[in-house]
């Protein structure tokens, strides 16, 4: 009996055992409203905290009363209810992060929701983390391509950028977040999909677009869909901004998209107003722009002190009847660091992307655009506003001045060149090439309807030329003899059958 291994595997396990009295605060569910739910007798329970119910739901504690706290549950659960004991976990609410979330679709716990095997994290990140501060940041100097010349042309984002997409309902505002995604597969950067509130068969469709067109493997999915428990939404973007830092953290650069930060407040608010805390301006806590402030900051781009690692991100807001100067608009218009504003009647008017250039702006701009894309785009803005003021008035009658015709000519061609197909992103070359086209009266006598083929064209021919090698590597200086053969290559597309 004595040599017996069990036996002995069994004392050592006994032996390392700890024994001693152990405290365990435990309390009892007091009132439950629509996700939010008192407790009391948790005195020692921390902000942040997760508590267990006695069915084994989870609950993230939000507010501490004098006699009681406020848990937003987690877990929707019928079980929950007054009498129902619960008890602390004494952790604050943590997310798997690390190389095995790529290519997965998860929930804001990091839980699987593509049938797949549960997530084996190299790490548990806390939600909310502070912001890096000044001295581990670093300019803003790397251009992060979305594909869509309207945007890197005229309102170019940087890697540790937050530029915001903004615009009314049904404008295209998901599709330029999607499109930037997708043309990330030939990059070094992860991608980050946020969806908040969002119907199921709307992220479905992004997800497959995502693994049809871009890089799915290097790609993160976190949904809290419209169904899910307000506090799991109401954690999503901050639990995704965790998982984006422990990549940029580590030296990598990460893109992530909020769709979108509109319904977020709007959950925000649902549970302020159970908790009775006093609403606002249009019914708003007072603490709501601090909520988008602190995960707004967390974006940045690193020092070569720190790894050198970016995190740029793209929130979503919604606005409605075009009113940019409402409270959760204006409030994010302020922290990020540029918008681009989408257009009802120019996606009506079959421009798409619908970005209204008028009114977006970026606040990094030509500091992290290519030198070359740069060089050839300088007044492609202000000749499309020109020619849009122009269209508006040529309605009650013609121009009969020749220069006047021609500006509306080459208006007309800008347009077509910045309208775009979903899924079908230039590359820098190709933006350029375009461009220079344009400036130098090379499209000028070409029918607008033979754009959208020459854009398609494009690429191959400018990829077949071997006098464009180091540019197509590196597209940041443009040499007048560079700029001659993109020209070339573009009229040679043009006589193509």
């Amino acid at each position: 009996m004595t040599d017996d291994p069990g036996l002995d595997a069994l004392k050592h396990r006994v032996a390392g055992v700890a024994l001693g009295p152990e405290v365990e605060e435990t309390g009892r569910v007091t009132s439950v409203a629509d996700g939010l739910v008192h407790v009391a007798g948790l005195p020692g329970a921390r902000l942040g905290e997760v508590i267990v119910f006695a069915d084994g739901a989870e609950g993230l504690v939000l507010n501490l009363d004098p006699d009681a706290v406020q848990v937003a549950l987690l877990d929707l659960s019928a079980a929950v209810e007054s009498g129902t004991e619960v008890r602390r976990t004494g952790r604050l609410l943590s997310v798997p992060v690390g190389k095995g979330l790529l290519g997965r679709v998860v929930d804001p716990l990091g839980r699987p929701l593509d049938d797949l095997p549960a997530i084996q994290p190299e790490a548990m990140l806390e939600i909310e983390r502070p912001a890096p501060g000044i001295i581990d940041r670093d300019m803003v100097a790397e251009p992060v391509e979305t594909g869509l010349l309207v945007v890197d042309a005229l309102f170019a984002v940087g890697r540790g950028q937050r530029e915001l997409i903004i615009g009314e309902r049904s404008t295209g505002k998901t599709s330029i977040a999607v499109d930037a995604i997708v043309n990330q597969k030939s990059s070094d950067i992860t991608c980050i999909y946020v969806a908040i509130g969002q119907r199921t068969t709307a992220v479905r469709r992004v997800i497959e677009a995502v693994r049809e067109k871009g890089a799915f493997d290097r790609t993160i999915f976190v949904v809290a869909p419209a169904t899910a428990a307000p506090g799991l939404r109401w954690i999503a973007p901050f639990a995704a901004t965790s998982m984006a830092e422990h990549v940029r953290d580590n030296g990598g650069h990460v893109l992530i998209v909020y769709d979108d930060l509109t319904k977020h407040a709007a959950v925000h608010r649902e549970l302020a107003l159970l908790a009775r805390q006093p609403p606002g301006r249009e019914a708003y806590p007072g603490d709501i722009f601090y909520l988008h402030a602190r995960l707004l900051e967390r974006s940045a781009k690193l020092s070569a002190a720190r790894g050198g690692g970016s995190l740029t991100a793209l929130p979503i807001a919604e606005i409605e009847a075009g009113n940019l100067s409402a409270y959760i608009p204006t409030n994010l218009i302020s922290i990020a660091d540029g918008q681009i504003v989408t257009s009802a009647a120019l996606f009506a008017g079959n421009q798409r992307p619908a970005v209204d250039i008028g009114l977006s702006v970026s606040r990094v701009g030509g500091k992290a655009q290519r030198g070359a894309l740069k060089a050839v785009a300088g007044r492609v803005r202000l000749d499309y506003a020109q020619y849009l003021e122009m269209k508006m008035f040529s309605r009650f009658g013609g121009f009969g001045d020749a220069s006047m015709r021609a500006r509306l000519a080459r208006g007309e061609r800008i347009g077509a060149l910045l309208a775009q197909n979903r899924y079908e992103p230039l590359s820098t070359p190709v933006q350029v090439a375009l461009l220079a086209a344009l400036a130098d009266g090379a499209l000028d006598e070409v029918p607008v309807d033979a754009l959208p083929r020459l854009k398609a064209a494009l690429g191959p021919v400018l990829a077949a030329e071997p006098t464009l090698a180091a540019f197509r590597a590196a597209p940041d200086r443009l040499d007048a003899e560079t700029r001659a053969a993109l020209v070339a290559g573009v009229r040679h597309a043009l006589a193509a059958p």
